[in-house]
Formats: C-alpha cells, structure tokens, sequence
C-alpha cells in the first residue's frame, strides 16, 4: 500500500489485544448473566465467542475515546453491537444465503448444530442486544442519548441499513451492478453498522456534532475499505488465516471490488478510502490515534 498512510509510532499490536479482551470479558458478563443451560444458549455462546476480530466493537470504544473516554455505557453499547454482528454472520452462512461451512476458523453454527438451532440463535443475539441497551439505568438527561444510540444501531442493522444491504447483494448474483451500485451494497451491507459503531460510542462519551459529523465521514470510508479488502481477500487470502473459505464469490457470480476493477486498482481504491478517513481525523490529533491505527490495519489484514 502507498506509504501515505504508514503508520505513526503507536502500539496498535497491543492496543488491539487489550480491547478485545476488555470485549470479550464484558460478553462473558452477559453470557453468565443472561444465557440459561440450553441447547440454543449453547449455540449463541458457540457463535459468539468464536475467534473474531471484534472490529465493531473496538471501533466503538476507540471512538468514544477520541471526543471522551470509554465509559460503561460505551463497553455495553460495544458489546451489543457484536452480538448484533455475530447474529448478521449466522444467518449469513446459512444454507439459503450464502451456504458456509466454516467461520472463524470453526464449522458454521448451522453445522455445528443443525439450521433450525442456528436460526434461533441469530434471532436470540439480535433481540438480547436491545434488551441490554434498553435496560441500563438511566437519567431523563442521558434516556434521548440512549434512544439515539438505540436508533442509530436499529435503523443501521435493520431494513433500511445491513439487511437491506444483504438483500441487495444476493440479487446482485443474477444481475451486473455498477461500481456505484456496489459501493452502495456495501454502504449498507457492510458500512451500516461500523458507522453506527464509530457513532454510538461518540455519543455516549459526549462528542458534539462536529466531532460526530467528522467521525461519519471516517467510518463511512472504513466501511468500505473493510469490505473491498474482504473482496480482495476472497480472491488471493490464506483460508488458514481468514478461518473461512476463498474463492466463493466467483463461485456464487457475487459482484465484487476485483471483478469490476481488477486486483491492483481494488488495492488502490482501497488506500484512497483510508486517506480519506485519516484525513477525517485530523481534527482530533493524537486523541484518535487508536482509529487512525485501526484504518490502516483494515488495509494491512490477513483475515
């Protein structure tokens, strides 16, 4: 990639541990908490805490300490998020989607379980997300920030944001769309709910608008960074290291970054996107160094 976007001296490597641990404590939290001895509890957790990059989450609290610092309404909201997302790869891999076998490295929950089971699961971690949100306690002050993280997440994983995204892509497999077209797929698909990550732990640590408008343009250009890095990933990635298959979009006739554009000019496309979002920060200085740092690492991931 162009040596524009090299990185500063900041130590993403252990970053990126520590908050994925803070991540995953916090879901075991909640899964002692709320998950009972059951065979489609045993399916959420499968799912759940399989090895992920829990990207959605960090980008949550990397956000929020950027105009602020990580509280716990933050760490919640993050985890709510990843279960949302973890609910939208479920259903994703199921044989009416997109028929996989294996994610994270591990079987699929459906193969792991049956379809049944991991329909259920996905619909369970969905709706628990907005039952911890709504239940935290609260002041008639931080009840509107609360109803604006709460819509922001619904509207960004609902009809009109990811599933309306998914449901565009699988009708892209029997039709050509244009560059422009796809971009707005994955605006959707992908894009939705990082960007209502990046917002919500804003809100919740007290950024003001124009910290949040700023923080928009930065996750709107990551959004879609992530998924023309997942596209070029698919054509020439180590399926040992994604701990998924490759090769499956040309497979399905799914359109794509490389399909359209070819491999190198994806690999452009993709360094632009991130300038652009690093340019978007600029304004907090080295307070969003963690975001800077997890732009670049989008374009520099094996998996």
């Amino acid at each position: 990639m162009p040596d524009s976007i090299s990185p500063p001296q900041f130590d993403f490597k252990s970053y990126l541990a520590d908050q994925r641990n803070l991540v995953n404590r916090a879901l075991t939290g909640i899964i002692e908490t709320d998950f009972t001895d059951s065979r489609l509890s045993s399916a959420m957790h499968y799912s759940l805490m399989a090895s992920g990059k829990r990207l959605r989450p960090v980008l949550c609290l990397a956000a929020a300490e950027t105009v602020g610092k990580i509280n716990d309404n933050v760490m919640v909201t993050a985890c709510a998020i990843e279960m949302i997302h973890t609910y939208s790869l479920i259903h994703d891999d199921l044989p009416g989607m997109d028929n996989d076998e294996l994610r994270r490295g591990k079987p699929t929950c459906h193969i792991q379980f049956d379809e049944a089971t991991a329909i259920l699961a996905g619909d369970a971690l969905l709706t628990l997300a907005f039952e911890i949100l709504s239940r935290q306690s609260t002041t008639p002050e931080m009840a509107v920030v609360w109803l604006q993280v709460i819509h922001t997440i619904s509207k960004a994983s609902g009809h009109r944001g990811m599933i309306k995204g998914q449901m565009k892509d699988i009708q892209a497999e029997t039709s050509f769309v244009s560059l422009d077209e796809l971009k707005q797929i994955h605006l959707l698909k992908t894009g939705a709910l990082i960007k209502a990550s990046v917002i919500t732990g804003a809100l919740l640590a007290g950024g003001t608008a124009d910290s949040i408008e700023q923080l928009k343009i930065y996750a709107e250009n990551i959004g879609l960074a992530f998924q023309v890095v997942d596209d070029i990933l698919n054509v020439e990635g180590d399926a040992s290291k994604m701990g998924k298959a490759t090769g499956t979009d040309a497979s399905r006739n799914k359109s794509t970054y490389p399909g359209l554009l070819g491999v190198n000019q994806s690999k452009q496309f993709a360094a632009e996107l991130v300038n652009n979002a690093l340019h978007a920060l600029e304004i907090f200085g080295n307070k969003a160094n963690p975001l800077s740092a997890l732009a670049r690492y989008i374009i520099k991931r094996e998996r």
